[in-house]
């Protein structure tokens, strides 16, 4: 076929909208939440390229409605996994074969299709599956899932662009090959672009995959595929499977084919998934890629220089946007004694004027947590710092899932910096403050470091250069992300690659040419033009 080296159209990060009051595009979501609210859901797994129906029906309801019902999803099981896998498996010689132009052609038109046709359908399911309001859902499900697949474009041919030096009579290059056997990506609830990423990430640089999704995100999660397949992906390169955690690990990691895995959840699953695979590695026929996006547990740090204001609307932002189910949310502050009434005080008035309700009603900031489970573990942390000695709730620390599972924005103030919920990640509306005395930085910036094992973001508030250098380099391994006078939350593809270390996970930083490398097996190929035909070196010679 005609060969070429191609010029990808331009790539830039997808605008943002507003859904201000009397815009075009709140009409236009206003009428997608009408219709989607409706119900009547009926989702297959899809299992190269086919709709899997079992029969076994899961509830699907929304986490503010919970009594509400919009229909079911297929459950599935080993023989499902299995399938998938085979499916995979058999896509793939196809797959890796094709050029990678089409390969990003497909991807491209994928996000063309968000970003157009689809943009309040994503923002709507989202909304509605996940209790996302409407600008959050816009930065996440609609333009982070169009960066993520415009990006990893660039990025794909960014990877093969690297090429070894050649010497004279000799031409080395460098051969991008997929990884042998198939990919697991297995996605969390609380971002649609991240579960969009995950399986696709892998795909684009010639992998196919077995996808599995949270339980509480299979409606986007359809919708996805559904946009894949209409831009082109063909049939068994993704495979989206609805099993439960458990049956799809036995069948996943006691494969011989298994070759990677793509994950962001839970340190807890994350390391019994890497135990897992290391009790199996003589089953594998490669040693799998573990590529990891795990726990936080985010600070702020402000110095006496801070202003106040600044502080308190970073910590209202960075706390409690999407109920705080942000890998990034902060939630945990440091806040010096001469600031700290000041900061409280602006706290206070945010958090007295934020609404909590339903994410179809545009007003409110904060909606429900995502089910049961996550409701009842923030309540009971809501009930312990009541009752302790060493803790006192400032705001909130009411809540309610009598409708929906609905937590006020908590602010607790700790009077020791190991209270609990200064070290354990709670994935919740709930931020814990401890106000240090301003001599006493060096001391906290300890205290902020050795308190728990997790590294993902951070972020320091100061109006003093050189303060500002010293806190950055003595904080330099407690964050993958660090921020300077910002929120440790919202990363944007391309502009703040995305991942931490520690036990915060591998920080193969999504959205990058780092992450893409992780996808790829390099084959260096050296050609030599007029080969030797003596055996001898000149040393030799006497």
């Amino acid at each position: 076929m005609p060969k070429g080296f191609y010029k990808l159209p331009n790539i830039e990060n997808e605008p943002v909208l507003s859904y201000a009051p009397g815009s075009e595009e709140r009409a236009a979501l206003k009428a997608k939440l009408k219709e989607l609210n409706q119900g009547g859901l009926d989702l297959p797994m899809i299992i190269g390229g086919e709709e899997v129906r079992t029969g076994k029906l899961m509830d699907i309801r929304p986490p503010h409605d919970h009594q509400r019902l919009l229909g079911h999803y297929h459950q599935g099981g080993k023989e499902h996994v299995a399938q998938a896998i085979e499916a995979a498996l058999k896509a793939k010689p196809a797959w890796e074969a094709m050029g990678w132009e089409s390969r990003a052609a497909i991807f491209l038109k994928a996000a063309d299709l968000v970003a157009g046709p689809y943009r309040y359908e994503f923002n709507a399911v989202t909304m509605i599956g996940q209790s996302k309001n409407a600008y959050q859902s816009e930065i996440d499900a609609v333009c982070e899932l169009i960066d993520f697949f415009r990006f990893n474009a660039k990025n794909m041919m960014e990877v093969y662009a690297m090429q070894p030096n050649s010497s004279p009579g000799v031409w080395n290059r460098m051969v991008w090959r997929p990884l042998e056997g198939f990919v697991f990506a297995l996605t969390p609830f609380n971002f649609t672009s991240i579960a969009a990423n995950l399986p696709s990430a892998p795909a684009i640089m010639g992998n196919t995959v077995v996808w599995k999704p949270s339980k509480t995100a299979v409606y986007s999660a359809w919708l996805i595929m559904k946009v894949l397949k209409e831009a082109g992906l063909p049939d068994g390169v993704i495979n989206l499977v609805y099993a439960d955690g458990r049956s799809t690990a036995e069948v996943i990691f006691a494969h011989r084919e298994f070759s990677g895995l793509h994950f962001t959840g839970s340190t807890g699953v994350f390391n019994s998934m890497w135990k897992t695979i290391a009790t199996n590695m003589e089953k594998y026929k490669s040693y799998p890629r573990i590529v990891g996006e795990t726990g936080g547990k985010d600070y702020v740090l402000a110095d006496e220089t801070a202003c106040p204001k600044e502080v308190a609307t970073a910590l209202t932002r960075g706390a409690f946007e999407y109920q705080g189910q942000k890998c990034s949310a902060a939630s945990r502050a440091y806040i010096p004694s001469t600031l700290w009434d000041k900061v409280k005080q602006y706290l206070g008035e945010d958090l007295a004027a934020i609404k909590t309700g339903t994410p179809d009603d545009f007003s409110n900031f904060v909606n429900a947590v995502i089910d049961e489970e996550s409701f009842d573990k923030l309540a009971k942390v809501i009930d312990e710092a009541k009752a302790s000695p060493d803790a006192e709730i400032l705001f909130g620390g009411t809540y309610d899932k009598s409708v929906g599972y609905f937590i006020e924005p908590t602010v607790i103030e700790a009077k020791r910096p190991d209270y609990i919920t200064m070290k354990e990640e709670l994935f919740g509306p709930i931020l814990t403050v401890y106000v240090y005395e301003p001599e006493k930085l060096e001391e906290t910036m300890d205290i902020l470091d050795s308190t728990t094992d997790y590294a993902l973001t951070g972020s320091i508030f100061s109006s003093d250069r050189s303060r500002i250098e010293k806190m950055t380099k003595r904080l330099t391994h407690t964050a993958g992300n660090f921020y300077i006078n910002d929120k440790p939350t919202g990363a944007v593809v391309d502009q703040q690659p995305f991942g931490g270390g520690r036990g915060s996970g591998t920080n193969d930083k999504a959205g990058s040419t780092l992450n893409l490398l992780r996808w790829v097996s390099p084959q260096c190929i050296k050609e030599t033009f007029v080969p030797a035909t003596d055996y001898m070196y000149p040393n030799f010679e006497e």
